[in-house]
């Protein structure tokens, strides 16, 4: 039980940072296919990502150590779990505590959401989610008979061609339970008026500023990541072990990559996610962008990167944009004061 335990707190996390890093292109696409961006619609694609994970760990780890392998067998007599069930069944008081039974319940309801998501997410029916729900076993199945595709010398875990057919029935099965989803939630459902402009709402821009934040993060991450693996491959052992480049060159290509965005477009990768953009004002073009990336993303960065006591300085302009999205009219916010501009929905005709 510890050990399926760590597997799903495995799987959450797994989930969790996958979501993070797909978290703003969800929103630009979502803003792109629908109009705008669904709460309820993205915790659905959360628990598909987390359901994912799971299927990964719980069918794949733990990895044995490779020294200490033994080789499993393949069952490859469809129906053999037949004789399994029929014997369980002669045996009264104990049906749903054998063995055999557990298991076979056990890979039908690993599949079940699988075929849930084809229908709600993929908007698909039975014929589709017969074939995923059968070409994802078969992957899995085939993985474990490979030792991981050659990692291992041979099969760690039995392949089992029963496990193709009760897994794509509990795919079927859960094609069929998502019949109980309106018909409308299918797919990508698109807003009535999805090609139109929408209304800037104060959720509409505190998402734009999450966007940015948590790109600008994310890209941190990987560039300081891939900056040490850098240094590590060129012998630079000791600038690894310091970290201070890494850490500098993380904080520098956010900045400078948001500062060319909002120079070309003037939006940030948070307004394009959203779909907004500032426009109007009197001052020109070539000093409006400056202000506004200096005002909302840009100047963030900029005292993230300060080192000591700038980071109250860094909070309290976090705290100040966070509270002029709330007492501005138009949600501009302090991007929009400093430039002079007024924010609007990206589709609405009006040349900045």
């Amino acid at each position: 039980m510890g050990e399926q335990v760590i597997l799903g707190a495995l799987a959450i996390a797994a989930g969790l940072v996958v979501g993070v890093f797909l978290f703003v292109p969800f929103v630009a696409v979502s803003y792109r296919r629908r109009g705008g961006f669904g709460v309820g619609r993205f915790v659905l694609w959360g628990a598909a990502l987390v359901y994912l994970m799971a299927i990964w760990t719980y069918t794949l780890l733990p990895l044995p150590d490779p020294d200490a392998i033994r080789c499993a067998g393949v069952n490859l007599d469809v129906l053999a779990f037949v004789d399994e069930i029929r014997g369980a069944l002669a045996r009264p008081g104990r049906t749903l505590t054998d063995p055999a039974v557990l298991q076979l319940l056990l890979n039908v309801l690993l599949f079940v959401p699988l075929g849930f998501f084809v229908r709600v997410l993929g908007g698909r029916g039975i014929p589709t989610a017969l074939l995923v729900g059968l070409g994802v076993s078969a992957f899995i199945e085939t993985t474990q008979l490979t030792g991981v595709w050659g990692l291992y010398p041979c099969a760690y875990r039995v392949f089992d061609v029963d496990d193709l057919l009760t897994n794509t029935l509990g795919a079927l099965v859960g094609s069929v339970l998502a019949l109980g989803v309106p018909r409308r939630h299918w797919g990508t459902p698109k807003f009535a008026d999805a090609e139109s402009p929408r209304p800037v709402t104060r959720r509409r821009r505190f998402l734009a500023m999450l966007c940015d934040v948590l790109a600008a993060w994310v890209l941190g991450a990987a560039v300081a990541v891939g900056f040490q693996l850098l240094l590590h491959a060129l012998g630079a052992d000791r600038a690894v072990r310091e970290g201070t480049a890494a850490t500098v060159v993380a904080g520098a290509v956010p900045i400078v990559l948001w500062l060319v965005v909002t120079l070309a477009t003037g939006r940030t990768i948070g307004d394009h996610a959203v779909q907004l953009r500032y426009t109007g004002g009197q001052l020109p073009t070539s000093l409006a962008r400056p202000l506004r990336f200096l005002g909302g993303i840009g100047g963030y960065l900029l005292l993230s990167a300060l080192p000591g006591a700038w980071g109250i300085v860094t909070g309290a302009f976090a705290l100040v944009s966070a509270v002029l999205v709330l007492t501005t009219d138009d949600r501009r916010g302090l991007p929009g004061i400093v430039s002079g501009q007024a924010l609007v929905d990206a589709r609405e005709s009006i040349e900045p």
